[in-house]
């Protein structure tokens, strides 16, 4: 089975200068402005790297959500943040890291148990996979 999700962008004029907008099919985001200066200059809008960020944040903890349970565990809560870092690297720019930035709530659940699942849930998360970078886990298990 095949799921299908899009998203889309439009852009008008010139990098520094020029504008878009960015929306999903969903209509969680309609006409979000983005451009240089929401991605370099720290102005109002959104920017593709926080958008990769929240989706890899979002995926992570589905995924993360989805292996506790297959152990026998249900969360109270999961509170993940993606950091996408974006650096120049030659003439261009790459995404060098993802730091990914987990709490959990989670009563009754042996550390070393807990440590193993949300490793595989890093590695198998779908957006993790996307990365060709380094992601690295910081967790904090509240039992």
């Amino acid at each position: 089975m095949t799921t299908l999700k899009s998203g889309s962008a439009h852009w008008e004029g010139n990098i520094k200068q020029g504008k878009g907008t960015v929306s999903t099919e969903s209509g969680a985001l309609t006409a979000q402005p983005y451009g240089f200066n929401t991605r370099f200059e720290g102005k109002p809008g959104t920017n593709p790297e926080e958008l990769l960020g929240g989706a890899h944040a979002a995926c992570f903890s589905m995924a993360l959500s989805l292996m506790l349970g297959n152990a026998g565990h249900t969360p109270e809560s999961i509170d993940t943040t993606a950091t996408v870092s974006l650096d120049k690297v030659g003439e261009g720019f790459k995404i060098t890291k993802v730091a990914l930035k987990s709490q959990v709530k989670l009563p009754g659940i042996d550390e070393k148990e807990f440590d193993e699942i949300i490793q595989q849930a890093k590695a198998g998360c779908p957006v993790s996979q996307l990365f060709d970078t380094e992601i690295t886990l910081d967790y904090t298990l509240n039992a």
